[in-house]
C-alpha cells in the first residue's frame, strides 16, 4: 500500500506500475480497493492498474466531514496527479461508478474509456431510502450485527465464501465510519440528465441477478452514454459481478480496452 495526500484526506492506492496504459478503479460502498483482485491479476501484465480506497473505508484518512461524490471524482482526479497520469480509463463497481461517471464530467480530456461495472447514474429508489437508511443506523449505533451484516452481504455479494470474507472485514471496522458515506450515497443527485455530456468511451456490465440496481438503471446509463454500445449482461452476476463471475467480467474489459484508440 502507498498514500497520497490528496485535497486534505490521505488515500491509499495500490498501483501495479509499468509503462502500459493505466486503468483507475475505485470501490462499492462498504468494499475496498482489494475488490479489484481478480481484474489486477488478469490485467496488470498489459496495463497499469490504479486501485484506492475511497472516504469513510480501509485505509484512507478524512476529517470524517459531509462530502459528495464529485469531492471523490476531484479524489480520483487528484490521485493520478500524485501519480503523474494524464490520463486513463477510469472506472469503477457501483458507487465506485457514481465517481466515475463524475470524474468524466469534470475533467473529459482525462478520461480515456470509462469501465462501470453494476452501478447507474440515478438516485435509490424512493422506497428503498428508508430501508438502507435504517440500516446505517442501525449499524453506526450498535455495529454490523451477524443479520444485518449477513443481510448487507447478500444484497452486495450473494456468494456464501466471498460474503463471509467480506463479513470478517466489516466486524473488524470502526462502526461509526459509516455514518458520513452513508449520508453521501442517500443524498446523492441524479446526473441521469448529464450523460449526454459524456463523451468517451464506455463499458457498462451488470449482473443479471443484481437485487441492488435492477438491469433497467443499467439499461438506462448504457443508452444515456453515446460512447457505449449496450449493457454487457454477465449471467447470473451478483452486484459484486467482479468478484462473483471474474472471467466474465475481465473477458468484458479486455475486449473493452483492447478496442480503445491510442
Amino acid at each position: 500500500m502507498a498514500t497520497a495526500e490528496v485535497n486534505g484526506a490521505t488515500i491509499a492506492y495500490d498501483d501495479t506500475g509499468g509503462d502500459g496504459p493505466v486503468v483507475v478503479l475505485a470501490h462499492g460502498f462498504l468494499m475496498d480497493r482489494t475488490m479489484f483482485a481478480p481484474q489486477v491479476d488478469a490485467l496488470r501484465d498489459r496495463y497499469r492498474v490504479v486501485t484506492w480506497d475511497q472516504r469513510g473505508f480501509n485505509e484512507t484518512v478524512y476529517d470524517d466531514q459531509r462530502f459528495t461524490y464529485w469531492d471523490s471524482a476531484q479524489d480520483c482526479l487528484g490521485l493520478m496527479d500524485h501519480l503523474g497520469i494524464d490520463r486513463a480509463v477510469v472506472g469503477g463497481m457501483s458507487q465506485g461508478g457514481f465517481v466515475s461517471l463524475r470524474a468524466a464530467l469534470l475533467a473529459p480530456g482525462r478520461v480515456r474509456g470509462l469501465v462501470l461495472l453494476d452501478t447507474q447514474a440515478g438516485t435509490e429508489d424512493d422506497e428503498v431510502i428508508p430501508l438502507y437508511q435504517g440500516m446505517i443506523d442501525q449499524w453506526v449505533t450498535s455495529g454490523p450485527t451477524d443479520e444485518l451484516a449477513g443481510a448487507t452481504a447478500s444484497l452486495i455479494i450473494g456468494d456464501p465464501a466471498l460474503s463471509a470474507t467480506w463479513v470478517a472485514i466489516w466486524m473488524a471496522r470502526s462502526q461509526e465510519s459509516l455514518r458520513t458515506p452513508g449520508r453521501t450515497l442517500l443524498e446523492r443527485e441524479s446526473i441521469a440528465d448529464r450523460l449526454g455530456e459524456i463523451t468517451a468511451a464506455a463499458l457498462v456490465v451488470h449482473g443479471t441477478a443484481d437485487v441492488s440496481i435492477t438491469m433497467d438503471k443499467a439499461e438506462a446509463l448504457a443508452v444515456g452514454l453515446a460512447g457505449c454500445s449496450g449493457v454487457v449482461a454477465v449471467d447470473g452476476g451478483t452486484h459484486a459481478t467482479n468478484m462473483t463471475h471474474p472471467g466474465a467480467t475481465n473477458d468484458a474489459i479486455f475486449g473493452f480496452l483492447a478496442g480503445l484508440p491510442d
